[in-house]
């Protein structure tokens, strides 16, 4: 039986292209940069906004002009992160009947911590979760494991049956136990699976989301999912 379950966010719960797209658009304009079309942005993503922004400006700018433009992307996504973005088809539902199957939830991505409690207020109300962590300063981000581990220990109690002690072991005694296979991590892209596998727990790849199933298989999912309802079966 699965007790708990991992999301990344954007592409996985929420469709966020169009905003991510549209905000880093208007400031490449604003500075006189080239701008892209929505459907590069698959590949801009993933590894937070940092690296969005990098991949989307020339490589040859300067990190104070960076930083400058990084703080304007900041700025206006705060006001437009929600013009467009919506969870995906069929994830509320699917989130709620895991939800009353007593599942767990948790959220690890790599967008700003600080922009997460409103937005999951705003498109998940019905959704009790487990834990949900972003990008913090001084934590490394995914694909490193720390996030998962974060979501482990805000969520340890509901291992203390199968945990000996919660001692300041717990976390490796319990990422070398048999019932890992109760944890999923599903996210839509490589640097996901990657992070899912860096921690040691099962691998759920979401077709739904921005990349192909031949990055989910090259990266080793577990199971690949062409509809959010297909969790529920699983579970």
């Amino acid at each position: 039986m699965i007790k708990l379950i991992i999301f990344d966010l954007d592409g996985t719960l929420l469709n966020t292209l169009d905003d991510l797209a549209d905000c880093t658009n208007y400031v490449l304009q604003q500075n006189r940069y080239p701008t892209h079309k929505i459907d590069a942005y698959k590949y801009f993503v993933g590894n937070g906004v940092e690296m969005l922004l990098r991949r989307a400006l020339p490589k040859d700018i300067t990190e104070t002009a960076f930083a400058e433009i990084l703080q304007q992307f900041m700025n206006y996504y705060e006001i437009h992160k929600a013009d467009k973005t919506a969870p995906y088809e069929g994830i509320i539902e699917t989130l709620e009947k895991l939800q009353q199957k007593e599942i767990l939830l948790a959220v690890a991505t790599n967008k700003p911590h600080e922009l997460l409690p409103e937005l999951m207020q705003y498109y998940f109300p019905t959704i009790k979760w487990a834990a949900v962590f972003g990008n913090r300063k001084d934590v490394p981000i995914k694909p490193h494991p720390q996030i998962v581990y974060d979501i482990l220990n805000a969520c340890k109690d509901c291992f203390v049956s199968f945990v000996p002690s919660l001692c300041p072991l717990w976390l490796k005694k319990l990422l070398r136990h048999p019932h890992t296979n109760q944890i999923l991590y599903v996210g839509d892209t490589a640097v996901d699976m990657e992070t899912a596998q860096n921690a040691g727990i099962k691998k759920v790849g979401a077709l739904w989301g921005f990349r192909t199933k031949e990055e989910l298989l090259q990266a080793n999912a577990d199971y690949i999912m062409e509809r959010p309802q297909e969790l529920i079966e699983l579970c």
